[in-house]
């Protein structure tokens, strides 16, 4: 059977943690930030943990990294 493919998109934009989550960008963050708070701004700029529910797809989109 040949090798699964890694998506190369996924790839782009997630990393994986040492303890096996994954870390993406936030959402929101490219224009229209007269609407946000500084609060809102200054939280939305670092990496964010990936939800737990959606792990197990992006590993499998993932599969030659994630091991």
């Amino acid at each position: 059977m040949p090798k699964m493919k890694t998506n190369r998109a996924a790839a782009k934009r997630f990393k994986r943690t040492g303890k096996g989550g994954f870390k993406s960008g936030n959402a929101y963050t490219s224009h229209r930030f007269h609407g946000k708070t500084k609060k809102q701004r200054r939280q939305l700029r670092g990496l964010s943990m990936m939800d737990h529910t959606n792990v197990k797809r992006y590993r499998k989109m993932l599969s030659t990294i994630s091991k």
